[in-house]
């Protein structure tokens, strides 16, 4: 491999001996400013195996993934109403957002709403005076939350705003692992908002508060946030994982042979398994002090820098996860290879992509234990659990109220379906929004409590009332998953 400023390596070198186990060999295109002359030929070897990986499910982190589409609804909802200055919306207004919450056409927003007593309410408002000869209804169906709903919303405002600072620091280290302009897209940012706890608002807030730190610049493709003061105490990469602890007994002795810690239950080949071994014995890349355009493409240090931005990027976040897809969106800024998810797969040691949903999860293996819990709880995520333990009771009182209601199903569903039909608008603004992750993990709770409601209600015209299936599944009613 080929590296400005260094000779380079030969195939003889110790760390691609023997070289078909660690990928195929080809030239490279090296940069610029690396002196070359017409009899020097210069051999990388490419980062990319020679078959691509078989990716390991691992269903203590996939539980995180399912827990969040069981929650995006109520987010989204919640995010809307919140971004109102009275905190409410209109259902005709809110059918305009079906592409924001996720929900197509045939799906009812009102019976979506009803299935979170406890998060939303709904209520009506007088109408605007109309002119006399224009006909409507004299008052229109609005949602808002709940008090308690609310009060737990108050208290994760409250978290943000005293988080100033850290969050002001998370912007600044983005901005210095975007090399060589530190420069990002505020829109580009807004996809990680969410991830690394950033306020609703940070776009006109948080990044306009710390002028010393960062301002906000007009470009050719939008608005921007750029870079204003380097702060050498945040260029510093997370320390290495596995570091050797203090000699002591026996069982904490280095190993004598080569040792790479994965996580519990994967296992790889034993080709892959080398190449693990031989790339964690390469120096550490600092991915804040190194330009990503002074390292030959697709070389080992390249991937070793990019593996290290995505550690940093991960380590900010919240819950140690976010979507491959908005790390994709700073390909160009941090210096990612075009198959970031390729390179991601590769290194199960670091990293985890789970399938669930419609987009993939990248997951930080170091942020988690061996049972699936984040090793540090950031205090955002103590708010999420609270309001995660109000859709809980909700659901329970949903199912309760559904037992009581078990005669009167059909004249409900007749009257939310009058309702659906009557606050519909077909405006063409639906596309107002524009359309984020689609899951079907909505449908397929509503379709499993729909299930043991039909098998709890008895069969009057066979003279049969209850049955040892009817009983054991109304028994586990209160235990099951929500």
């Amino acid at each position: 491999m080929a590296i400005a400023g260094t000779p380079p390596l030969s195939l003889q070198s110790h760390f691609i001996h023997p070289p078909p186990k660690l990928g195929r060999v080809s030239v490279a295109t090296l940069p610029k400013s690396y002196p070359t002359s017409s009899h020097s030929t210069f051999v990388v070897i490419k980062c990319c195996s020679s078959s691509p990986h078989k990716l390991v499910r691992d269903p203590r982190l996939d539980k995180h993934v399912v827990k969040q589409n069981r929650m995006r609804f109520v987010q989204k909802l919640k995010t809307l109403l919140l971004s109102k200055p009275k905190h409410f919306m209109p259902i005709q207004i809110l059918y305009k957002c079906r592409s924001f919450l996720s929900l197509p056409k045939p799906r009812s927003i009102l019976s979506m709403i009803r299935r979170y007593p406890t998060v939303f309410e709904l209520f009506t408002v007088p109408t605007p005076p109309t002119p006399s000869h224009a006909t409507g209804p004299l008052s229109q169906l609005c949602v808002r939350l709940t008090p308690a709903a609310a009060a737990i919303a108050k208290k994760e405002s409250d978290i943000k705003k005293s988080m100033a600072l850290s969050s002001a620091a998370k912007l600044q280290k983005l901005l210095m692992l975007a090399s060589p302009y530190h420069r990002l897209l505020l829109p580009k940012l807004a996809h990680l908002g969410t991830d690394l706890g950033l306020p609703i608002n940070f776009r006109s807030r948080l990044c306009n508060d710390h002028p010393d730190k960062f301002k906000v610049v007009d470009t050719s493709y939008g608005r921007a946030l750029e870079l204003v003061s380097w702060d050498p105490k945040l260029a510093s990469a997370l320390p290495s994982r596995g570091e050797e602890k203090p000699v002591g007994l026996i069982v904490d002795r280095p190993l004598k042979f080569k040792h790479l810690r994965l996580r519990k239950g994967l296992n790889i080949k034993r080709q892959h398994y080398e190449y693990l071994i031989k790339f964690k014995e390469v120096p550490d890349v600092c991915p804040y002090n190194t330009n990503p355009a002074d390292l030959a493409r697709e070389s080992i240090e390249a991937e070793k820098r990019a593996c290290g931005v995505v550690r940093e990027v991960l380590g900010m976040a919240v819950e140690k996860r976010t979507l491959v897809d908005h790390l994709t969106h700073f390909r160009k800024e941090f210096g990612l290879p075009n198959k970031l998810r390729g390179m991601l797969v590769r290194h199960p040691e670091m990293f985890y992509v789970s399938l669930k949903g419609q987009r993939d999860t990248v997951f930080l293996v170091e942020g988690y234990n061996d049972k699936g819990a984040l090793v540090e709880k950031d205090e955002i995520l103590v708010i999420k659990d609270e309001m995660t333990k109000l859709v809980r009771e909700g659901k329970r009182l949903r199912r309760e109220r559904k037992r009581e209601c078990m005669f009167t199903e059909t004249n409900v569903d007749i009257q939310e379906d009058e309702e659906e039909h009557y606050y519909e608008c077909e405006d063409g603004l639906d596309d107002l929004f524009q359309l984020e992750d689609t899951s079907s993990d909505d449908d397929e709770e509503e379709e499993e409590d729909e299930n043991n409601y039909k098998k709890l209600i008895w069969y009057g015209e066979k003279g049969e009332f209850w049955s040892a299936e009817t009983d054991a599944l109304l028994k586990n009613q209160g235990s099951g998953p929500w």
